[in-house]
């Protein structure tokens, strides 16, 4: 069972072929293997932190949500990436701040938070690979913050369409939760892009008819 979850690891996350075997052999020993359902919560804020998640398969969607209940995405984890919010919290010994679901079926390893405090402070590799997730996740943080504080809805939601598209398989309230804002504001527009001939709506799934026209839009 451990040679299967090792070359699993390995696969997803190689930074660990530059662990000492011992070290390695340790972690496996040492860290649980979870799955989860989607839509499952995986943490929630002022929840303690019970390890460091290494995700081998599925996505998980980390995000903020207000008092009166709107939810704005601020990332999300693939396999093989690190989850900042979960590093953070044992680096600094305090609780998550957001929430963390699972939008497809889920399968982890979770580190003891003492080993991941050896892990980072002997091995140069697994702290190099941790902070430059830091580094790239601080600046996908930084554009949401610019595109929420001083950019129009329409043109945030032209733009998530040409990225995403031609095809996108979602909801409104998806669009609604990336972007931070709420369902009937989304439809609304969504309509109107439509009329525009720019999308094509069908149910959980908008179809992007002229990509050329909503760049256009997103950068005017």
């Amino acid at each position: 069972m451990n040679e299967n979850r090792r070359s699993l690891l390995l696969a997803r996350f190689p930074v660990f072929a530059q662990v000492p075997t011992a070290e390695l052999d340790a972690l496996l020993a040492a860290a649980p293997l979870h799955r989860a359902a989607a839509g499952s919560v995986l943490f929630e804020p002022h929840m303690r932190c019970e390890g460091f998640p290494l995700l081998l398969d599925g996505t998980v969607r980390v995000s903020k949500s207000s008092p009166e209940g709107r939810e704005i995405v601020l990332y999300r984890v693939s396999p093989g990436e690190a989850c900042i919010l979960s590093g953070g919290c044992l680096l600094g010994q305090t609780e998550y701040a957001a929430r963390g679901v699972a939008e497809t079926d889920v399968t982890l390893l979770r580190i003891p938070p003492a080993m991941f405090q050896a892990l980072i402070l002997e091995q140069p590799a697994f702290r190099r690979f941790v902070f430059d997730t830091y580094g790239a996740r601080l600046s996908e943080v930084m554009e949401l913050v610019d595109e929420v504080a001083f950019r129009k809805l329409d043109t945030r939601l032209a733009r998530l369409l040409v990225q995403r598209g031609p095809m996108i398989q979602a909801t409104h309230q998806n669009l609604a939760d990336d972007l931070g804002s709420v369902r009937v504001f989304i439809s609304r527009l969504l309509r109107g892009f439509e009329d525009r001939g720019w999308v094509r709506l069908e149910r959980e799934r908008i179809s992007v008819v002229d990509a050329k026209a909503l760049l256009e839009f997103a950068q005017s």
